[in-house]
């Protein structure tokens, strides 16, 4: 089965598709520093947004290709979720995001689960 291709005004815009959204620059940023985590684990990270929506962003990046979801079938089932390489290949951007909102955090921000290693 043949998907409809996604029209794109330019390459940035694909970007944006794969990585715009709430809490997808954070997930995949966490998954990369961090290795594999469960939805529970994901959840604390990026707690401020509905259950929904995290789920929804996971299955998007799933789809795109940055994240493998895996089911293990133990005696106690569950599921993992893991950077790909493609996933990956982002890291410098997600790197630049985070030094650009260390140095140009305002008053009118505080962090409150920072995530990012960023020094002067």
């Amino acid at each position: 089965m043949i998907k409809e291709k996604i029209k794109v005004v330019c390459e940035m815009e694909i970007t944006l598709k794969m990585i715009g959204g709430k809490c997808k620059p954070l997930i995949l940023h966490h998954l990369i520093e961090n290795g594999k985590k469960r939805y529970s684990e994901l959840n604390a990270v990026v707690y401020n947004i509905p259950k929904k929506t995290l789920t929804m962003q996971l299955r998007d990046m799933e789809a795109d290709g940055l994240i493998e979801r895996t089911v293990h079938t133990d005696a106690s089932p569950k599921v993992e979720y893991s950077a790909t390489e493609l996933g990956k290949s982002l890291y410098p951007i997600l790197e630049l995001m985070c030094e650009w909102g260390y140095k140009n955090i305002s008053d009118r921000f505080e962090v409150t689960n920072g995530q990012c290693d960023c020094e002067d």
